[in-house]
Formats: C-alpha cells, structure tokens, sequence
C-alpha cells in the first residue's frame, strides 16, 4: 500500500514511465498492524524526513527473493505521504540518514 491507502504499482506497472523523477526512500520503521498480527507494515522516508512511503505485508509473503525487505527504494513523487509531526519528521530523518550511512539501497534488512 502506498502512502495513501492505495495498492502500490509494480515494478512492471511503472516500466514505462520516466523513473527520472523517483524518490529514494529508507526503511524507517517495522511494525506488526494492530488488526491483524499477520500484517507487517514497513515505512520508508526521505533522509528529511519530511515524507514517507507505507507498505503492508502479510507474514506469510515475507519468503522467497520478491519479497526481501530492501533498505531503499526509489518511489515515485505520487507515491509518498507528508508527515507533519516534527518529531515523527526528527525521527524519520535521523533513521533514514542512519540506514542510507550503513547500507546500500539494495542490501536486504
């Protein structure tokens, strides 16, 4: 799901489209949803913070390589949310900087 609720494309979705305007995004925070314990949610954030990318996953999709959990990735504009919490921003930034200081976008985490 992307930021706002809605089913994120694939890779093979976009292929057409210009990627030049993508933005990189790191993984900021892992969390099991409060309905249902078999769903994994993953947000990833600008290294300011100022906005995110949200993806929820059923435990049971978490095997195999289509389903590695990346440290970056590169979404398009239309795909991130603003976050508007100065602390929740604080935070997410100081997590993105971290992760795209260790890791490749590409490493699994």
């Amino acid at each position: 799901m992307t930021a706002n609720g809605s089913e994120g494309t694939t890779e093979t979705e976009h292929a057409d489209r210009d990627d030049a305007d993508d933005v990189r995004v790191w993984l900021v925070e892992r969390t099991y949803g409060d309905d249902e314990l078999n769903i994994v949610i993953l947000v990833y954030a600008t290294e300011d913070g100022r906005r995110y990318h949200r993806r929820e996953r059923a435990l049971t999709s978490f095997t195999g390589p289509k389903r590695e959990t990346k440290a970056g990735l590169c979404v398009p504009p239309e795909s991130l949310g603003t976050v508007d919490d100065p602390d929740t921003q604080a935070r997410y930034a100081e997590e993105a900087s971290r992760m795209a200081a260790r890791h490749e976008p590409d490493d699994n985490v």
